[in-house]
């Protein structure tokens, strides 16, 4: 069983793992860019987006007009062709040029460091926000998406049933000092190795700890 006793060596092993895979599409632009507004965006993109995709969608948007007042200039049209083929690329071509339009005539063309302000505007949801408050401002937050509410889930650290709930359950449970890394370590971690279906539970380098809960079939 994972529990707080062992949750530190238990993502150090995942840590170690995971540097034979590659970095998640937002955290590449977070360590590029060190924008939040890249990251914001970045993120609005990746939204049922295999990262290669939303990478290469992002470089394109971004070399065409790097900042916020140089997206809102593009038509919309012309955004969807930029991050086309992003999954729903003309719902997040209208959103990307909405957010950007209330980001500067709201606040100034600064994005803001707040979850829940974050969460006002249009499309974006609180996994949005915690990416950025996390990645863009290095401010604590949990980022929960799929991957990371199925392992907590199957780690047997968490017992919930949406996103949301996982995210309150980890922000009453998980050490504050695992809080920005935990996405990014699960992510990677879930994308490669401890799939949806049929986990690579074998060569796991946690399969010790690990109940799998949930887990029917593996390799």
């Amino acid at each position: 069983m994972i529990t707080n006793r062992n949750i530190g060596s238990v993502l150090a092993r995942i840590r170690r793992h995971n540097r034979r895979y590659a970095v998640p599409a937002v955290t590449l632009v977070a360590r590029n860019h060190h924008s939040p507004y890249h990251i914001l965006i970045t993120t609005l993109i990746s939204l049922r987006t295999k990262d290669e995709v939303t990478s290469k969608a992002a470089e394109r948007l971004f070399k065409a007009a790097p900042t916020p007042r140089e997206i809102l200039r593009l038509p919309e049209r012309r955004i969807a062709q930029l991050i086309y083929p992003a999954g729903f690329y003309r719902t997040k071509a209208k959103t990307i040029r909405d957010v950007t339009k209330t980001i500067i005539d709201k606040y100034g063309g600064v994005v803001p460091d707040d979850i829940e302000e974050l969460t006002t505007m249009k499309g974006v949801g609180r996994k949005t926000a915690n990416l950025v408050v996390t990645l863009g401002y290095n401010k604590l937050g949990i980022c929960v998406d799929t991957h990371v509410h199925r392992i907590s889930n199957r780690f047997g650290y968490v017992k919930t049933r949406t996103p949301d709930q996982t995210e309150q359950a980890l922000r009453r449970k998980l050490p504050k000092r695992y809080w920005i890394e935990y996405n990014d370590l699960l992510v990677t971690f879930g994308q490669n190795h401890c799939v949806p279906v049929s986990p690579r539970c074998s060569t796991c380098p946690v399969r010790k700890e690990c109940p799998r809960v949930g887990v029917t079939t593996s390799r």
